[in-house]
């Protein structure tokens, strides 16, 4: 038995490049008798809530946030969610339900977002059902994006129009690490695909930022609203979030700045290392480079990416060559192309992307630049860290 009154209540979607509210999900509560609102998910996640019970409180929560849509700015947008296990249960010629609903509240599908919740379901009725979705007018989104790699086939299938970021994976992203780059990853799929991202759970100022680098077009979470049963203002968040992204442009540029010594730094080094390999000089007449502490190792290529030298390191106060990689070919790396791209003819220094190396689990970043008459390529591996 469920216990308590079903209502909706709203959390809203900030806007990243307005600040302002675009929209709201629909977030199901049961009122208690002493007026207590306790959240629905522990029903929905209790294998023993009987599904027909189940079925009833979404359709209660579903109708009661439809009948208050129009208490809302006509701009903003309703996300509501849909279990794909019910979705794919309706009969190929059955009126849809939600439909149904929009319908009666007056509610226009185009103001609508069906989030897709879960994985499991029939992905070739759930398709379909999608695409009567789609077809009224409504918008598609995919809740926590990332969760498993079956969502993968389910974007290739629905191709839906938002993603969500899962909120677990989202979070460990934000601390930095591997998970880090997984979630840029799939941020940067989203995208080459005409999906927004929404990033969900966002508690923290970091979490903001790494959401703002991931390219999220919308944030949703507590550093800026729980959900609760009235509408905020549009333009509630606007002062705040305008105070939050001036701070992380000023981090991005410190940011920057720190790159741009750095690259200053790089063209002395090399220019230091050059001269050394321009002369063919033994080990013993490379100079000591303690002002550069963020030197992990260098070595030469030819044009075609071959390396002709060991890797030279400095350790222990004094240099050690590595002599495992010699005759290693690196123009599989991406980027080798981007030396070739922008430093074949002008000789002048590039630098690549971030990256984690393999062998020694660092962030590195990759300089580079052709000499000897543009035969020789000397590259310089840099620890990330600092940066």
């Amino acid at each position: 038995m469920i216990d308590g009154q079903p209502l909706a209540c709203f959390q809203p979607f900030i806007d990243t490049a307005t600040g302002r509210i675009a929209g709201v999900e629909a977030l199901g509560r049961l009122r208690q008798s002493d007026g207590q609102l306790t959240s629905v998910g522990p029903l929905f996640a209790d294998p023993r809530t009987p599904a027909t019970a189940l079925r009833r409180l979404d359709r209660q929560i579903r109708d009661h946030a439809l009948s208050r849509l129009h208490e809302a700015p006509a701009e903003w947008f309703l996300s509501l969610n849909m279990s794909p296990r019910w979705i794919s249960r309706l009969r190929a010629d059955q009126a849809l339900p939600s439909l149904k609903q929009l319908a009666r509240h007056q509610v226009d599908p185009q103001r609508i977002v069906f989030e897709i919740t879960e994985l499991g379901g029939n992905s070739e009725r759930l398709a379909h059902v999608v695409g009567r979705y789609r077809d009224a007018g409504a918008r598609i989104a995919i809740d926590d994006f990332g969760a498993g790699y079956s969502q993968l086939d389910r974007v290739l299938a629905l191709q839906p129009d938002i993603l969500k970021l899962d909120m677990r994976l989202f979070q460990a992203a934000a601390l930095g690490g591997p998970s880090s780059d997984v979630v840029k990853a799939l941020a940067q799929m989203a995208e080459k695909t005409g999906c927004w991202i929404i990033a969900e759970g966002v508690e923290t100022e970091a979490q903001l930022n790494f959401a703002l680098e991931c390219g999220s077009r919308y944030v949703q979470g507590f550093l800026f609203a729980r959900a609760q049963e009235e509408f905020f203002a549009t333009d509630a968040f606007v002062a705040h979030f305008a105070q939050l992204r001036q701070r992380y442009v000023k981090q991005k540029l410190s940011e920057r700045g720190r790159l741009m010594q750095m690259r200053q730094q790089l063209s002395e080094l090399m220019a230091i290392l050059q001269q050394w390999a321009q002369a063919r000089a033994p080990l013993s007449a490379l100079p000591q480079l303690q002002a550069f502490p963020w030197l992990l190792r260098f070595y030469q290529c030819d044009r075609h990416g071959t390396q002709l030298t060991p890797n030279l390191e400095w350790r222990h106060d004094g240099w050690f060559a590595d002599d495992r990689y010699l005759g290693h070919n690196w123009s599989w790396r991406p980027y080798f192309y981007h030396l070739l791209a922008e430093g074949w003819e002008e000789r002048r220094l590039t630098l690549s992307s971030t990256y984690r190396d393999a062998t020694s689990n660092q962030y590195c970043l990759t300089a580079g630049q052709f000499f000897d008459n543009g035969e020789r390529l000397l590259l310089i591996d840099i620890d990330a860290a600092g940066l």
